[in-house]
């Protein structure tokens, strides 16, 4: 891993007390709409090195007692079948995984909502689903004229038409399986209700990018936009932040936007808005926890070059647009990056042009480089796996970890039994045979117990991985990025 640039425990011990303040300044009760990941959060932790994927998560547990979650989903949604990219899984589907993992971890779910609701059949026996299950459900309807027309939104045929979702704890955490799934119209809606039954309330909001109090143009930032290019969001002074307290922070765009409709609806619920901009509604405390500035930057820097490849790869698979491409050059050029501030890419591809195959290339946080190719028993990448814990191990780099009669057993099955026409080991695979071949050989033992070095590595292949090789890289935390071009030239890739 490299240098670390972010004091995580400082982070979770200031972004706890701050969203404490944030329900006393409202009396009590808090609708806090949380963007982004609440669980995996990879992203925060790749550009804020020190920044642990289960922050957000571990710090809502330490206020468990006053928490519970309500999940909103959009009717819309189920309907579609819409797809979590991430996890190749169904939003209502991620429902049902996201209150098991709040579960585990002590928090209480009390609710799911049912948002932009208009009897959709497929919704319907969704709803029939969560209540078999013993979950508490509620509805929430279109309005006709939102988000501009606050007169008829807050009102009883607006907001008012919206079940009511009883909450019984003063921190209540909205969140969804991805965006655009309404969490900030339950919130609304919720305000209004409880200002109806003369309860006092406040809404915040909690995302992580953009950091306001840092640069415009700083690489953190300029990661958010590239990370969401496929959106088109783009960071932004705040105009109304800077109107009403002279101080130049920065949000994005559509927060920007939709502030006057929010601060409108704020003063008709409650008769003034609690906020002069969009950043005063923010409870993110990440800048406050950077301790290494440089070590951020070169991190950030890392990441916008990765969502630049992953662009060009989602393209040569179908996927993607050259819209986004076009916004990830502009990036690049605005953050002053070229191709060669990634290391490992050339290294990757010198090597295939030397062996005439595919080629795979780590860089280790001290700028070391190991390379793997493909041989006639291994991928490329399984070659680089291996290559690198032997140099962690300090193992000569001839010395064979994995004998032969290990390999060639689960080549034959590969081919013979299970219907795969590539013999060559995927990374599960090579790893499972390390593992096995630990047990008798003292060096693959030692080779093996070098796994955990490989998180935070930057690596890059020659060719697009199969899913299976991606799989294990992503978990391994090793940050790939892959030539926008496969192996073979057939038509179906898996």
């Amino acid at each position: 891993m490299g240098k670390t640039g972010f004091d995580n425990d400082k982070y979770r011990e200031m972004q706890s007390k701050h969203i404490m303040e944030r329900i006393s300044q409202f009396g009590g009760k808090l609708y806090l709409e949380f963007g982004g990941k609440l669980f995996d959060d990879y992203h925060a932790s790749r550009v804020l090195p020190g920044f642990k994927p289960d922050s957000k998560i571990q710090m809502l547990k330490e206020l468990k007692d006053q928490t519970e979650i309500v999940i909103a989903i959009k009717a819309g949604d189920i309907e579609k079948n819409k797809v979590r990219g991430d996890l190749g899984i169904t939003y209502d589907m991620d429902v049902l995984r996201l209150i098991d993992a709040f579960t585990n971890n002590g928090l209480m779910v009390g609710s799911i909502v049912l948002t932009q609701f208009k009897e959709q059949p497929s919704a319907i026996a969704y709803e029939k689903k969560l209540k078999a299950l013993g979950l508490k459900t509620y509805r929430h309807y279109i309005i006709d004229g939102y988000p501009s027309n606050t007169q008829a939104i807050v009102s009883d045929e607006g907001y008012g038409r919206n079940d009511y979702i009883e909450t019984t704890r003063p921190l209540v955490v909205v969140t969804a399986p991805g965006p655009g799934s309404g969490k900030m119209a339950t919130c609304l809606s919720q305000l209004y209700h409880e200002q109806k039954r003369g309860v006092k309330a406040g809404y915040a909001k909690f995302e992580t990018f953009p950091i306001w109090n840092l640069p415009l143009n700083h690489p953190v930032n300029l990661a958010y936009e590239a990370a969401t290019a496929d959106l088109n969001d783009v960071n932004m002074i705040d105009p109304f932040h800077l109107e009403a307290y002279n101080e130049t922070v920065v949000n994005y765009n559509r927060d920007v936007e939709v502030f006057p409709v929010l601060k409108a609806m704020f003063e008709k619920i409650s008769g003034e808005s609690p906020y002069k901009s969009p950043t005063d509604m923010g409870v993110n405390m990440a800048g406050y926890c950077i301790v290494d500035d440089e070590a951020v930057k070169k991190a950030a820097d890392q990441e916008i070059i990765r969502r630049y490849y992953q662009a060009l790869c989602d393209r040569r698979k179908g996927e993607g647009s050259n819209a986004a491409i076009q916004k990830l050059e502009l990036l690049m050029e605005k953050a002053g990056l070229q191709i060669s501030d990634r290391p490992c890419i050339g290294a990757a591809n010198i090597r295939a042009e030397e062996t005439g195959g595919p080629a795979a290339a780590m860089e280790l946080a001290d700028g070391t480089i190991i390379t793997g190719k493909t041989t006639k028993l291994l991928g490329a990448c399984s070659s680089l796996i291996l290559n690198t814990l032997k140099y962690f191990a300090g193992i000569d780099d001839k010395v064979e970890l994995i004998s032969q009669q290990f390999i060639d057993p689960i080549m034959e099955l590969k081919v013979n039994h299970l219907g795969d026409h590539n013999p060559l080991l995927h990374i599960d695979e090579i790893l499972i045979a390390l593992s096995i071949a630990a047990v008798t050989n003292p060096e693959a033992k030692a080779a093996y117990a070098e796994l955990p070095k490989l998180e935070g590595l930057e690596c890059h292949s020659s060719v697009i991985l199969s899913a299976v090789d991606l799989s294990v890289m992503k978990t391994l935390g090793i940050n790939l990025t892959c030539e926008p071009k496969y192996q073979t030239n057939k038509l179906f890739h898996t």
